[in-house]
Protein backbone atom coordinates (compact mmCIF):
# COMPACT_ATOMS: atom_id res chain seq x y z
CA UNK A 1 0.00 0.00 0.00
CA UNK A 2 1.64 3.12 -0.87
CA UNK A 3 1.80 6.29 1.91
CA UNK A 4 5.19 7.00 3.97
CA UNK A 5 6.37 5.92 6.99
CA UNK A 6 7.85 9.05 9.66
CA UNK A 7 8.33 9.99 12.60
CA UNK A 8 5.28 11.99 14.48
CA UNK A 9 5.36 15.41 15.74
CA UNK A 10 3.24 17.48 18.39
CA UNK A 11 0.58 18.25 15.44
CA UNK A 12 0.00 14.47 15.34
CA UNK A 13 -0.41 13.98 19.20
CA UNK A 14 -4.45 13.74 18.96
CA UNK A 15 -4.56 12.01 15.71
CA UNK A 16 -2.45 8.99 16.76
CA UNK A 17 -4.49 9.06 20.68
CA UNK A 18 -7.60 8.41 18.18
CA UNK A 19 -5.75 6.45 15.99
CA UNK A 20 -5.06 4.21 19.09
CA UNK A 21 -8.41 4.68 21.27
CA UNK A 22 -9.94 2.99 17.96
CA UNK A 23 -7.83 0.21 17.77
CA UNK A 24 -8.94 -0.67 21.61
CA UNK A 25 -5.42 0.44 23.27
CA UNK A 26 -4.52 2.80 25.95
CA UNK A 27 -2.52 5.87 25.06
CA UNK A 28 -1.34 6.16 28.34
CA UNK A 29 2.10 7.61 28.51
CA UNK A 30 1.33 9.67 25.43
CA UNK A 31 2.12 13.30 25.49
CA UNK A 32 3.48 16.00 23.68
CA UNK A 33 7.38 14.86 25.42
CA UNK A 34 7.04 11.29 24.09
CA UNK A 35 5.00 11.59 20.80
CA UNK A 36 8.65 12.21 19.20
CA UNK A 37 9.61 8.65 19.74
CA UNK A 38 6.37 7.48 17.46
CA UNK A 39 6.29 6.66 14.21
CA UNK A 40 2.78 6.72 11.78
CA UNK A 41 2.07 5.38 8.55
CA UNK A 42 0.25 7.76 6.49
CA UNK A 43 -1.91 6.67 3.59
CA UNK A 44 -1.87 8.56 0.13
CA UNK A 45 -4.51 10.81 2.03
CA UNK A 46 -2.24 11.20 4.69
CA UNK A 47 -4.74 9.19 7.14
CA UNK A 48 -3.22 7.13 9.80
CA UNK A 49 -2.71 3.60 8.75
CA UNK A 50 -0.13 2.33 11.24
CA UNK A 51 1.84 3.22 14.68
CA UNK A 52 4.89 2.24 16.60
CA UNK A 53 5.96 3.64 19.12
CA UNK A 54 8.92 2.84 21.92
CA UNK A 55 9.37 3.79 25.66
CA UNK A 56 12.60 4.94 26.76
CA UNK A 57 12.91 3.70 30.35
CA UNK A 58 16.66 4.06 31.50
CA UNK A 59 18.32 3.00 28.26
CA UNK A 60 16.19 0.30 27.86
CA UNK A 61 13.30 0.55 24.44
CA UNK A 62 9.74 -0.63 25.42
CA UNK A 63 7.68 -1.42 22.27
CA UNK A 64 4.22 -0.06 22.27
CA UNK A 65 1.24 0.66 20.30
CA UNK A 66 2.24 -1.60 17.38
CA UNK A 67 -1.10 -0.82 15.19
CA UNK A 68 -1.64 -1.22 11.57
CA UNK A 69 -4.54 -0.94 10.00
CA UNK A 70 -6.50 -3.90 8.35
CA UNK A 71 -5.28 -4.79 4.37
CA UNK A 72 -1.85 -4.13 5.68
CA UNK A 73 1.39 -7.08 4.57
CA UNK A 74 4.04 -7.87 7.08
CA UNK A 75 6.15 -6.08 5.07
CA UNK A 76 4.79 -2.93 6.67
CA UNK A 77 4.95 -4.11 9.98
CA UNK A 78 9.00 -4.95 9.54
CA UNK A 79 9.36 -1.46 7.75
CA UNK A 80 7.62 0.31 11.02
CA UNK A 81 10.06 -2.33 13.38
CA UNK A 82 13.45 -1.60 11.19
CA UNK A 83 12.74 1.91 11.35
CA UNK A 84 12.06 1.71 15.85
CA UNK A 85 15.48 -0.68 15.23
CA UNK A 86 17.14 2.01 13.76
CA UNK A 87 15.80 4.99 16.45
CA UNK A 88 16.73 3.01 18.89
CA UNK A 89 20.35 2.38 18.06
CA UNK A 90 20.35 6.16 17.73
CA UNK A 91 19.63 6.58 21.36
CA UNK A 92 21.84 4.11 22.13
CA UNK A 93 19.48 1.61 23.10
CA UNK A 94 21.00 -2.02 23.04
CA UNK A 95 17.89 -3.81 24.17
CA UNK A 96 14.03 -3.81 23.34
CA UNK A 97 11.40 -5.33 24.62
CA UNK A 98 7.60 -5.82 24.01
CA UNK A 99 4.76 -7.18 25.44
CA UNK A 100 1.61 -8.70 23.62
CA UNK A 101 -1.86 -10.50 24.55
CA UNK A 102 -1.74 -12.64 21.02
CA UNK A 103 -0.17 -15.26 21.19
CA UNK A 104 -0.84 -15.79 17.49
CA UNK A 105 2.36 -13.03 17.08
CA UNK A 106 5.15 -14.51 19.05
CA UNK A 107 6.22 -16.79 15.97
CA UNK A 108 6.23 -13.60 13.71
CA UNK A 109 8.45 -11.46 15.97
CA UNK A 110 10.57 -14.60 16.40
CA UNK A 111 11.49 -14.47 13.02
CA UNK A 112 12.28 -11.32 13.14
CA UNK A 113 14.96 -12.03 15.94
CA UNK A 114 12.68 -11.56 19.22
CA UNK A 115 13.50 -14.18 21.78
CA UNK A 116 10.84 -14.75 24.10
CA UNK A 117 11.73 -13.37 28.09
CA UNK A 118 9.35 -14.57 31.07
CA UNK A 119 7.82 -11.72 33.57
CA UNK A 120 10.71 -12.43 36.05
CA UNK A 121 13.27 -11.67 33.38
CA UNK A 122 11.56 -8.08 32.85
CA UNK A 123 14.19 -5.58 33.89
CA UNK A 124 13.66 -4.00 37.07
CA UNK A 125 14.00 -0.52 35.71
CA UNK A 126 10.36 -1.57 33.99
CA UNK A 127 8.96 -1.42 37.53
CA UNK A 128 8.10 2.76 37.24
CA UNK A 129 6.52 2.41 33.72
CA UNK A 130 2.54 3.05 33.89
CA UNK A 131 2.59 0.84 30.96
CA UNK A 132 4.36 -1.92 32.01
CA UNK A 133 2.73 -1.68 35.43
CA UNK A 134 -1.14 -1.65 32.95
CA UNK A 135 0.37 -4.75 30.74
CA UNK A 136 1.44 -7.13 33.59
CA UNK A 137 -2.40 -6.90 34.50
CA UNK A 138 -3.50 -8.79 31.37
CA UNK A 139 -3.28 -12.37 32.31
CA UNK A 140 -2.38 -13.80 28.89
CA UNK A 141 0.83 -11.19 28.18
CA UNK A 142 3.28 -12.20 26.88
CA UNK A 143 7.08 -10.73 26.46
CA UNK A 144 10.00 -10.75 23.75
CA UNK A 145 13.26 -9.14 23.92
CA UNK A 146 15.50 -7.77 20.98
CA UNK A 147 19.28 -7.33 21.75
CA UNK A 148 20.83 -4.61 19.22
Amino acid sequence: MPGIIRKAKIEDLERVQQFLRRANLGTEGLTAETIASFFIKENDNEEISGTLGIEVIQGIGLLRSLVVSPGHVEEEIIDLLDKMVQLAIEKGIDRIFLATNKAATVAFFELLGFKRVEREELPQEFDHSEHIRHVLNVDNSLFLKLSL
